[in-house]
């Protein structure tokens, strides 16, 4: 990023991370029905992408953009995520009854459903969200498979991001921002480190272009 200018008094970096915040706050809000929570996310990914080709990466922008991408397909992916979710705290709560077998019960429940987490956060961060929750769902399990590395890096943001919200509860209404940038980053990575096929290169140009 270019360095700061004479008469500035905060950097290139300090505006991008004042964005990010804001960016999270924006996300925080709209995950707040629940159903909206994957699109939310997958349009905060889409926002801070666009920083790559220097389009603002602000709350006004995050609306604006939401707005036009809602659709029956996004509240599917939501209702689809918290009924997994919902099933995984169930299985962990029948785990913890007593039932026979249930310790090893739970370290397998847990186990996927941890894969499930990095799998539906990995497809929020691909273009592809913004139109096709399938084809993103699709290409994030091969990403998962390919970028093992990857795969713990965002499990390490989850932590984190959890953590942060725990030690000071305010901090969960910020934390889907960061949580974003690393989601965004980490796609990015396995883009770079592949050459990011022509097509999808167009996704990600469409998916945060059309918002002046």
């Amino acid at each position: 990023m270019p360095a700061r200018e004479a008469g500035e008094v905060f950097g290139p970096r300090m505006t991008l991370f004042a964005d990010v915040l804001s960016v999270g706050l924006a996300t925080a809000v709209t995950c707040l029905p629940l159903l909206t929570a994957p699109a939310a996310l997958s349009t905060a990914c889409a926002v801070l992408r666009g920083a790559r080709q220097d389009q603002p990466a602000t709350a006004g922008r995050y609306f604006a953009l939401l707005r036009r991408r809602l659709r029956t397909g996004d509240l599917a992916a939501g209702a689809l995520a918290l009924t997994g979710v919902l099933l995984l705290v169930a299985d962990l709560a029948l785990a913890r009854a007593g039932l026979p077998g249930g310790a090893a019960f739970a370290v397998i429940a847990a186990g996927i459903g941890a894969g499930g987490v990095v799998v539906g956060l990995r497809a929020c961060a691909r273009p592809e969200s913004l139109t096709d929750w399938r084809t993103a769902l699709r290409e994030a399990a091969g990403d998962c498979v390919r970028d093992v590395g990857g795969s713990g890096l965002v499990l390490l943001a989850v932590a984190t991001a959890a953590l942060c919200a725990w030690m000071l509860v305010p901090l969960a209404f910020l934390a889907p921002g960061p949580l974003a940038l690393a989601l965004t980053a980490v796609d990015v990575r396995r883009e770079d480190a592949v050459g990011g096929p022509p097509g999808r290169r167009e996704a990600g140009r469409a998916g945060v272009e059309f918002i002046p």
